[in-house]
């Protein structure tokens, strides 16, 4: 498959020969595995902090649930292993662990498995994403009009779902891998293939690391399937879809979070609130992840441009700011959905910030667009036209 071309050329000889060692689906763990194969011990998963690291670590911890919190800053801290250390954490704070008679050596395992199959080298979705939108979502269960509600299976599963729902993301998306012909596509028939991925990987990491073998088959099967629809619902093309039920169900009044059902639509929402948080954060940590994203997409660009493919909405660097994309993304994606959270949350504390963060951060954009805009008249578009195109790309094209 043309796909194979992109893979790094230190392990293209190795694809052939050791078919046997690798993952059926993985793009990550195989390269774990060569390196093992090849007499290559690997850096361990956790080091020994300097003390003072370890304090500043730990104080962090315990303002995990304010939404001004620095997920780069607690990457730092603890070495490359936020994800890791923060659902520990989580699951100890929710009292996760007592409730499942939970081990914390296959805990550890399992947790340790998930954080190396995100791909350090992606800009945006790496494990760092994933961490970031794991305290988001813990920020988002606790919101009053959902946290009386939710069992101590809801909040298990939104957690890991966050933790997980971009596991083994191999910095392209769905478009790219169905054009370049990747076996991914073709096995979920290029019907929301990363996502489909991303819930099989974590299905085969929990069975591996047999967390979860103390409870019955019926409540696996139960978690590994609610899972899967928790994740299934971050696929951008499915934004509509949900957003018109979401609507419907405030209009209505008509959500009774009583209802099983009803409360793992919430988690869907609030999965998908957590992972387009980025606008709504302050503009420090806004603005390091609309770098990121952008830098991820243009990277998918570059290699559309080397292979001769036509270059996908929004991943060309010549044409497709920064600013623009990022007021795109936020007039056509995010305020939509977080307004539709904000009705349903009522005016909380943490709602209007996010509103407030986001409104700020969009007008930051644009001003950047309009200084811009008056250096280079003749380069970029008015822009309330650019505006329109940035929307209809992202619509076109899926921006995560």
């Amino acid at each position: 498959f043309l796909f194979d071309k992109f893979a790094d050329t230190a392990h293209s000889g190795e694809i052939g020969t050791k078919k046997k060692v690798k993952r059926l689906l993985s793009f990550q763990r195989y390269f774990h595995a060569s390196r093992l194969l090849r007499g290559i011990v690997p850096q361990a998963s956790l080091h020994l902090l300097d003390e003072d690291y370890l304090g500043q670590a730990r104080h962090m911890l315990s303002k995990v649930g304010m939404w001004n919190f620095d997920i780069f800053l607690f990457d730092r801290l603890t070495n490359g292993n936020s994800l890791v250390t923060l659902l520990c954490h989580l699951f100890n704070v929710h009292g996760l662990i007592h409730h499942f008679q939970l081990d914390m050596v296959k805990l550890h395992r399992f947790l340790v498995m998930v954080q190396e199959d995100y791909h350090n080298q992606n800009p945006y979705h790496n494990a760092v994403h994933a961490a970031d939108v794991t305290q988001a979502m813990h920020c988002y269960l606790k919101e009053p009009k959902l946290a009386s509600y939710l069992t101590p299976l809801d909040i298990m599963l939104g957690l890991l779902a966050a933790a997980a729902h971009d596991v083994d993301h191999p910095g392209v998306n769905q478009p790219f891998l169905i054009k370049t012909k990747h076996h991914l596509a073709s096995l979920y028939q290029n019907t929301s293939v990363l996502e489909n991925h991303h819930w099989r990987s974590t299905v085969g990491m929990l069975r591996e690391s047999r967390l979860l073998a103390h409870l019955s088959k019926e409540i696996t099967q139960d978690i590994e399937q609610q899972l899967g629809s928790l994740i299934l619902s971050t696929d951008i093309n499915r934004q509509d879809e949900f957003l018109d039920r979401f609507r419907a169900h405030l209009a209505n009044e008509d959500l009774s979070l009583t209802d099983a059902d009803h409360r793992h639509f919430m988690l869907q929402i609030a999965l998908k609130c957590a992972d387009i948080c980025n606008p709504c954060r302050v503009w420090e940590l806004s603005k390091q992840w609309s770098e990121r994203v952008c830098e991820e997409f243009y990277r998918q660009g570059d290699l559309e441009r080397k292979f001769g493919l036509e270059i996908s909405p929004l991943c060309n660097q010549q044409k497709d700011s920064i600013p623009n994309i990022q007021v795109g993304f936020i007039n056509y994606i995010a305020e939509p959905l977080f307004l539709e959270w904000s009705r349903f949350t009522g005016q909380t504390p943490l709602s209007e910030k996010m509103l407030s963060h986001l409104r700020k951060n969009r007008a930051k954009w644009r001003g950047l667009i309009h200084k811009h805009c008056s250096k280079d008249n003749d380069h970029l578009l008015p822009v309330t036209d650019q505006e329109g195109k940035e929307d209809q790309k992202i619509s076109e094209g899926g921006a995560l």
